[in-house]
């Protein structure tokens, strides 16, 4: 069966019932709509390319703290966790059992996730009738973009959910071409593994509805397949759903933390970041998309994305969440650029200024993106892109736990306890602890407060590892001096360089007392 007979068993037209190839569907204007054969070999070798860079510097630095907890979590398996929904920790498991749990093992979910991105964003770009040479550019645009080239190195629950977003936009955008409610059901198996990995789908999910309202586009609204695709999202998400409610919704009070700590800088930085998290040299492609969106007559069926991003940049503003929590659309809205660029790129010369303009956005994004500079340079790349810095030091963390743990007489150890001021102080030690004879580590933050307390017979010493600026969390433990200060070797201002290991009696109270206070969420 060919691509046009494939497709044309699941589109039929609006409302007859009869089945037609998709080269001959009608979009809701009537007008013919027939998109392009898909531009296998361009987007192969865009693909490859990705996957082989991505490849060769997945090893350099070493883990993201993130992914020194999602380790740990991989190993405490449940429906939710206070921060997070059970997908990224899942695959990090998966990773770390095929691959093996080094940096370079853990990314090659990454990896595989931004590769399949770029070939979504180029569905996206062919559904909105971009030619083969349309594709192969919103192909190589979305490879190049920095915010792409980041997620795509290391494993996050970001690097998942660009891929739940473009598709959901793709398929979204089925839809509206076609007419055809049936795609409201695989419309909702995407947002329920979306939920499944991070809750930010919601944001995206009112965006849209907003947009589908103020359109005209809103007739697809009322077909009895939303009921159906809603019914079905709720039941692939409903066990972390259910996780939540059963546990008073605490990744609300993350939420909340987060926009109380960072939401004002946020707000401040968020159109710049728009432009920089995916590249300046990118921001005529994707302003030629909604420009394209919002003008062209031909196009009018696919308004509701541009509306949808100006909506979905307000709801981000509102609840001061990050700023790149509105580039997965911007990356859409990228993709509906390619066909203008391409056709600019037919008059002259101008297709050696594309190739390099995307020469330019390769390199630079690299740099800003990747581990390609030498680790004593990062601090450079830190304020646009400081996930590169968190990812320098933890061995020599450990090897300063180690020290103080060294001060510990032999015969006290069984009693004593690893106690650290956040996730990734104690992922770190989780994972090369044990070259060094430490015991698992232990820590109020996050999920580490769900995975226990020491038990109360654990009345010995307590090595407590706290960031520079942490002194508070000394007001639980009794008799603490310093015995080691973390230093990175390479002078990265981390979150974690200076860090202190202090080395104190016990504990105020007994630990299962003491837990609650212990529990922190920022």
């Amino acid at each position: 069966m060919d691509r046009a007979s494939a497709d044309a068993a699941f589109e039929g037209p609006l409302a007859s019932g009869t089945r037609v190839p998709e080269s001959r569907s009608r979009n809701a204007e009537g007008q013919a709509n027939r998109l392009a054969p898909f531009a296998t070999g361009p987007v192969a070798l865009v693909a490859v390319v990705l996957a082989g860079v991505l490849t060769a510097v997945s090893g350099r630095y070493g883990f993201h703290r993130d992914e020194l907890y999602f380790l740990a979590a991989s190993r405490h398996l449940a429906w939710g966790y206070v921060d997070q929904p059970p997908l990224t920790p899942f695959l990090t498991g998966v990773a770390a059992a095929l691959f093996g749990d080094t940096p370079a093992g853990l990314r090659v979910v990454a990896t595989l996730a931004s590769v399949v991105t770029v070939v979504v964003v180029v569905l996206v770009a062919r559904e909105l009738g971009a030619g083969r040479w349309g594709q192969a550019i919103a192909a190589w645009c979305t490879a190049v973009a920095g915010f792409v080239l980041g997620l795509g190195h290391m494993v996050s629950t970001a690097t998942f959910d660009l891929l739940a977003w473009v598709t959901i936009c793709w398929l979204l955008l089925r839809l509206l071409r076609t007419g055809d409610g049936r795609w409201w059901v695989p419309i909702g198996v995407a947002v329920g593994v979306s939920l499944l990995n991070k809750f930010l789908v919601a944001l995206l999910l009112v965006a849209v509805l907003v947009a589908l309202l103020v359109t005209e586009q809103r007739r697809v609204l009322r077909s009895g397949w939303l009921a159906v695709g809603v019914v079905v999202g709720v039941a692939v998400a409903g066990p972390t759903l259910w996780w939540q409610a059963t546990h008073d919704w605490p990744q609300l009070r993350v939420a909340g933390g987060i926009s109380s700590d960072d939401g004002a800088e946020n707000r401040l930085l968020f159109v710049p970041m728009q432009i920089l998290q995916l590249s300046p040299l990118l921001a005529p492609v994707w302003v030629a998309g909604f420009v394209r969106l919002w003008r062209d007559p031909a196009m009018r069926w696919a308004r509701p994305i541009a509306w949808a991003y100006p909506v979905l940049a307000v709801l981000v503003l509102l609840v001061g969440g990050k700023p790149y929590y509105a580039l997965p659309l911007l990356i859409v809205i990228m993709a509906a650029g390619g066909e203008t660029v391409a056709a600019w790129t037919r008059r002259g010369r101008r297709a050696f200024l594309l190739g390099a303009g995307l020469a330019a956005a390769a390199v630079t994004s690299a740099v800003v993106a990747l581990p390609v500079l030498p680790p004593a340079d990062v601090s450079v790349v830190n304020p646009i892109n400081k996930e590169q810095g968190e990812q320098i030091g933890w061995p020599r963390l450990v090897a300063a736990v180690a020290r103080g743990w060294a001060e510990i007489p032999a015969q006290d150890r069984r009693r004593a306890v690893v106690f650290t001021q956040n996730y990734g102080q104690a992922g770190a030690i989780d994972h090369y602890g044990p070259d060094h004879g430490l015991p698992a580590a232990y820590s109020g933050h996050m999920s580490y407060a769900d995975w226990g307390p020491p038990p109360d017979s654990a009345d010995g010493p307590v090595l407590l590892v706290r960031q520079a600026g942490g002194r508070g969390a000394e007001r639980f433990f009794t008799g603490c001096r310093e015995v080691a200060r973390v230093d990175n070797g390479v002078g990265v201002d981390n979150e974690e360089q200076g860090s202190v290991v202090a080395l104190c009696s016990g504990t105020v109270e007994p630990w299962s007392t003491l837990w609650p206070r212990l529990r922190h969420f920022y």
